[in-house]
């Protein structure tokens, strides 16, 4: 019988077991979008899950969303990386790299460039900036001709974090960023062969698994997808059938797994199941909604064919958290006032539980 416990196989990885550390952003980069020693010592902490994804690493300077961030787009981004994953992997840990492109969620006060996008449609909300929350401001919409090297920006990176010591990389294709924003119905109102019916809408997508899967190979290319999800204001329609032609490519690709998140109903989740032959993570919990993934909930979605768990939140309070659960020890609640001010507190002052240690 499965068990969050059990081992499991994962692009030539053996998994201990099948906790996932989801990628949060924590914005803790020093200047020029470098990783940290403090990093190393955040995800070193956490080593003990059986795949940790980082939190979202820019591919480019238009694609930095919020101030903050790191990067993969510099030598002296993949040397500021290098400590980070030794660290992880002195720790008898895996981790990839999530490369996430903002798409229209930025902001020139970010990056000193306007934001770019499927078309010419802000996202709705306001945006980080350096200076504090701004409205978001109008993206350019991208030319035909342009769409491709921004498809590309996902393997350049991943050629990087491979260089800087990364197991593999996860695409950031959910929560309305600019994969999401391809895939939208309201962000993406091209005309072209990028924007209208099904087949064109995944076509951005396509393009950036298949050549990150050129560049690092498909055993060390996942993708994270949020089907129905509605961040900064981006819908899709026709989700099921949507996600299942998107699914059917990436099989076709063999990309190593699809990681979804719980933005719509369950019946739809696993009709996606049904639809996807390869290895599925399950975040069971809406990203930043009032419930934080439990034990029950992995248990849960393992019998219903999942074949990975991640956990966000309860992995900022509890470096220890794979014992946590296996123990059934309580989960410490996390002081949402510290996910983005910065510094050591309330990212590496969370201590391991006394009996866990």
């Amino acid at each position: 019988m499965t068990s969050l416990f059990t081992g499991y196989g994962l692009a030539g990885l053996t998994l201990p077991n099948r906790v996932v550390m989801a990628p949060m952003t924590r914005v803790r980069a020093a200047a020029g979008g470098l990783a940290t020693p403090s990093m190393a010592a955040y995800y070193a902490q956490r080593a003990s899950a059986g795949l940790i994804v980082s939190e979202g690493v820019q591919p480019s300077v238009i694609g930095q969303s919020n101030p903050g961030t790191p990067g993969l787009h510099t030598d002296e981004q993949v040397a500021s990386w290098r400590p980070v994953t030794a660290a992880v992997h002195a720790n008898g840990g895996r981790i990839f790299a999530q490369i996430m492109h903002g798409g229209r969620v930025s902001h020139p006060d970010t990056t000193g460039m306007q934001p770019i996008g499927p078309s010419a449609v802000p996202a709705v909300g306001d945006v980080f900036t350096p200076t504090g929350p701004q409205p978001a401001p109008m993206p350019r919409a991208l030319e035909t001709g342009e769409v491709p090297d921004q498809a590309q920006s996902y393997a350049r990176a991943a050629r990087r974090a491979v260089d800087a010591g990364f197991d593999g990389v996860e695409l950031h294709g959910a929560n309305g960023y600019l994969i999401s924003q391809f895939l939208s119905t309201n962000a993406n109102l091209r005309t072209d062969r990028y924007g209208g019916p099904v087949a064109n809408r995944i076509r951005f997508a396509v393009e950036a698994a298949a050549a990150t899967v050129d560049a690092v190979g498909g055993a060390r290319t996942g993708i994270r997808l949020s089907p129905g999800g509605l961040f900064w204001g981006v819908e899709d329609s026709e989700t099921v059938e949507l996600y299942t032609a998107l699914l059917t490519e990436l099989a076709r690709l063999d990309v190593s797994y699809v990681h979804l998140e719980a933005t719509v109903e369950e019946e739809t989740l696993l009709a996606l199941r049904r639809a996807w032959p390869g290895t599925l993570i399950i975040n069971p919990t809406l990203p930043m909604g009032p419930k934080q993934t439990g034990r029950d909930d992995a248990d849960h979605w393992l019998g219903l064919g999942a074949d990975l768990i991640s956990f966000g939140r309860a992995f900022i309070a509890n470096p220890d958290l794979v014992e946590r659960l296996r123990v059934g020890l309580p989960i410490a609640p996390v002081d949402e006032a510290t996910y983005y001010q910065g510094g050591d507190a309330g990212y590496l002052t969370y201590p391991a539980h006394p009996y866990a240690a």
